[in-house]
């Protein structure tokens, strides 16, 4: 493994009027190829800033950010345009990079994500979780060594998410990427991730292996309220805590 993204002491303000906002304190973090990522936290704690800093869309006010390669952000909603074709929200990708277009290679990312044969179909026709393939295969022409997702599950249920999760995985096994995922279920974090991210008011709480960052500790401090923490198998699940 190598270190694909290292973000050291990262601060982020944003000032509204007299009033400043601090997104992110002093934050570091990175992650390694071969890795899947949960970014945890409530909401206003930083994580989506975190995210933008990471793919350059945010310069912090200070600190430092490395990115060795090339980056890709899947979105929280789809996303596509709904007057392409399946392939041609792929091919897209090539035309703005002012490169040849590589339908072989599009059809190959279709394949997959678990599309294949659907390059001629319109996205109306395609199923929300289908969608959000379409997606991340699209995220994926670009070859990234460091694939970002915010929130890429928000709008599907529980057994589509799953999906998602699972192909993320994949992906980031297969291909070698380093994936960062902003994850809304924070009562359930499904099985996949290898490294966890807690953030509370900008600030990291911890970081590192799941198995031994995710601590009921460690979750209470992020969520500010007593917490206990179940596994069952490689399923972990939060509750409050029996007073």
């Amino acid at each position: 493994m190598s270190t694909i993204l290292d973000i050291r002491n990262a601060t982020v303000t944003f000032q509204d009027g007299t009033t400043t906002t601090t997104a992110l304190d002093n934050a570091t973090f990175s992650a390694d190829s071969d890795t899947l990522t949960a970014i945890v936290g409530e909401s206003g704690s930083g994580k989506s800033t975190l995210l933008s800093v990471a793919a350059g869309l945010i310069t912090p006010d200070s600190g430092t950010v490395s990115v060795e390669g090339t980056n890709s952000l899947v979105f929280q909603q789809s996303n596509l345009l709904s007057s392409l074709k399946v392939r041609d929200q792929l091919l897209i990708m090539d035309h703005m990079a002012g490169r040849k277009l590589r339908k072989d290679r599009a059809d190959e990312l279709l394949e997959f994500v678990g599309l294949k044969g659907l390059g001629d179909r319109r996205i109306g026709q395609l199923s929300g979780g289908q969608a959000q393939r379409v997606n991340i295969a699209r995220a994926l022409m670009d070859e990234p060594n460091l694939l970002l997702a915010d929130e890429p599950t928000s709008a599907l249920d529980s057994h589509l998410s799953q999906e998602i999760i699972r192909l993320l995985r994949d992906i980031t096994q297969e291909m070698h990427t380093a994936t960062v995922l902003v994850t809304h279920h924070v009562e359930e974090i499904p099985p996949g991730f290898t490294d966890i991210l807690m953030l509370r008011e900008g600030r990291v709480v911890a970081a590192g292996p799941i198995e031994s960052t995710l601590t009921a500790e460690n979750l209470s401090e992020t969520f500010g309220l007593a917490l206990e923490l179940d596994r069952h198998g490689e399923r972990w699940s939060a509750r409050a805590a029996q007073a």
